[in-house]
């Protein structure tokens, strides 16, 4: 079986802010406009542009959600249904399965999931037409080459410290996250489909976007973000409500303006809590995507700190995905700045932000629209593009504070 690679190019340094091109320049990637000797000391990363490698024939969609377990393999949920129709296509390349697992070296190593009648209720694939998937509420209009729209549906992902692969979709009503083993096998649905908006609702979400589970207390954490307005938090076992709080740990309100708020203080309500993650020491991280901002919490909802990442920015926001760094005091927070397209740094004690990796385009290290990021084991970023249709993975080099340019 022959392999498609998704890039072909020499190994491309990537700059935090800008990509090194050219032969001249070292290999390594440091902050922009950093001066020798000054500033904070930041992650180095490398892309590899041959990550990964797809079986013949099977494709992306829409990258959903990518994220890495705990030995250093690759999940990527994305959107079968967003594949065009046209070229490729018409010559015997199909649409991967939604769930599909890579190894740390980028090789094809299993796929599964899907609409299954009578165990689960899967997520409500919507908005398009598709030729190649199931969607009972696609439209009639025919999705062709170069469309490019990024539909709805298959969305985050996480992979607990067990293996178990926890799924979230964001189609309309969709109120529920399902969890499979690591071979697809279905465990356990939390909430169900058809829901209402209710950001105080008990017993289900409202199209959840960004999951994790924090092992030291067994709870999944979810960003139930573009219906509800909240984190919400139930049990890992036996999907239990445990609690949950809206931005800067007030009642969540679903009446409340989604006006973007440039300046002054930060606005009481989440507009769209679309990424969330947890600290070795107990704290969660969400990223509020249009109101361009992180906010901190305890495990119980008590709020700690707010950081904004170009909060002027137009567009669809700047708080995607969010991941921590994998060394032991966790000292990088990386946020998916899906408007400027690009990685943001922050400093996790202060939530400043101190550098950024990449910027708009579509080689190897740059983005379009970037949409979710995860780390795995070895401090390594790995990013899915929900219209770029790939993955792509930055390895970490260590630590730097000289500027090289």
């Amino acid at each position: 079986m022959t392999n498609h690679v998704f890039m072909s190019a020499a190994v491309t340094a990537v700059a935090l802010g800008v990509l090194l091109a050219g032969p001249e320049l070292e290999r390594t990637a440091t902050a922009q406009d950093q001066k020798p000797g000054a500033g904070p000391v930041l992650p180095v990363f490398e892309v590899d542009p041959n990550f990964p490698t797809m079986p013949d024939h099977m494709l992306l969609g829409g990258v959903g959600g990518a994220t890495a377990d705990s030995h250093g393999n690759v999940w990527v949920f994305h959107r079968p249904h967003t594949l065009e129709e046209g070229n490729a296509t018409e010559n015997g390349y199909m649409p991967a399965p939604p769930v599909v697992a890579f190894s740390a070296t980028g090789r094809y190593l299993q796929g599964w999931g899907g609409p299954a009648k009578g165990q689960y209720e899967w997520f409500n694939r919507g908005g398009l037409h598709s030729a190649f998937a199931e969607c009972s509420s696609c439209t009639a209009e025919r999705r062709l080459n170069g469309d490019g729209r990024p539909g709805s549906g298959e969305h985050g992902i996480a992979v607990d410290a067990n293996d178990n692969v926890w799924l979230t979709g964001n189609g309309d009503g969709d109120g529920q996250i399902l969890k499979f083993s690591k071979d697809g096998k279905f465990l356990l649905q939390i909430g169900k489909g058809g829901a209402a908006v209710d950001s105080n609702n008990t017993e289900h979400l409202s199209r959840p976007a960004g999951i994790t589970v924090y092992a030291k207390t067994n709870e999944v954490f979810v960003a139930d973000g573009y219906g509800n307005r909240r984190v919400v938090v139930f049990d890992a076992d036996t999907g239990a409500y445990k609690r949950h709080w809206g931005a800067y740990g007030n009642k969540p309100d679903d009446k409340a303006s989604k006006a973007r708020q440039a300046t002054g203080p930060g606005p009481q309500q989440f507009n769209t809590p679309h990424g969330i993650a947890v600290s070795e020491d107990g704290v969660v991280y969400v990223s509020d995507r249009a109101n361009n901002r992180v906010q901190s919490f305890r495990t119980d909802g008590t709020f700690l700190k707010e950081g904004f990442i170009k909060r002027e920015s137009k567009g669809t926001g700047t708080a995607f995905g969010v991941a921590l760094s994998a060394d032991p005091q966790q000292r990088f927070v990386y946020i998916a700045d899906g408007s400027n397209e690009r990685i943001a740094i922050l400093d996790r004690g202060s939530l400043e932000e101190i550098g950024h990796i990449g910027g708009p385009g579509r080689k190897a290290g740059e983005f379009f629209h970037l949409h979710s990021l995860g780390v795995d084991p070895s401090g390594n970023l790995v990013t899915g593009e929900s219209q770029g249709y790939r993955v792509q993975k930055f390895i970490y080099k260590g630590l730097s504070s000289v500027a090289t340019r």
